[in-house]
């Protein structure tokens, strides 16, 4: 990082390509028959499905660098082994919470981290590559694409405990607030924060490799 994107050479051609569908599809199986709760499941993986048939529609159109790729799918992996549990029970998080004394389950902060510390990147491919767009923006649009989504997201789950459980305990348990009432912003703070480091580290890249091609 930061890297352009790869040649359009034909999927079955693109080694790294094929062992992450491979390897994705494998894990998203064992995801799902291995699911406590096969219902919150299917509704975390919506947005999933979603993003793959983005990913695959589109990929004669714009490729994605390898570095791009290898960032969502540990995006992708982050995301469905947290689908795999209800955020509050992800043994992961469980396992930080004992291991640091934290007050919380905090895995499902990890998952809006990683939203923006891992797709901010490829946004920035997107914006920088696809749509021409200027040095600047290509940077600042990123971050407020992160902020703004995660924001919606947080309005679509709220949405989905109201319609779905009809609120209550049971729609706090998929929301995994576990009691706090700032878990919305928080999640969407951690997802910013992340955007901003990728940016940030990402712009600092591409100036010191443009800096020594001029040495």
């Amino acid at each position: 990082m930061p890297a352009t994107p790869t040649p359009r050479l034909r999927f079955w051609q693109q080694p790294l390509h094929i062992a992450f569908s491979v390897l994705f599809a494998a894990f998203w199986v064992y995801t799902a028959f291995t699911t406590p709760d096969l219902e919150n499941w299917l509704l975390e993986n919506t947005l999933t499905l979603s993003l793959i048939i983005f990913l695959i529609a589109f990929y004669n159109i714009f490729r994605f660098s390898d570095t791009s790729y290898t960032l969502i799918f540990l995006f992708l992996l982050l995301h469905v082994y947290g689908s795999q549990y209800q955020y509050a029970e992800n043994p992961f998080g469980e396992w930080l919470q004992g291991e640091f004394s934290f007050s919380r389950n905090h895995y499902d902060r990890l998952v809006h981290l990683g939203y923006g510390l891992l797709l901010a990147y490829p946004i920035h491919e997107v914006l920088a590559y696809g749509f021409k767009v200027k040095r600047l923006l290509a940077y600042l649009l990123p971050v407020e694409l992160i902020l703004s989504s995660s924001m919606v997201y947080e309005l679509i789950e709220w949405m989905v405990a109201d319609w779905v459980y009809g609120g209550g305990e049971q729609g706090m348990v998929f929301l995994g607030m576990q009691g706090d009432i700032w878990d919305a912003q928080k999640d969407v703070a951690m997802a910013l924060s992340g955007s901003v480091v990728a940016m940030t580290v990402t712009f600092l890249l591409t100036r010191k490799k443009a800096t020594n091609r001029q040495v």
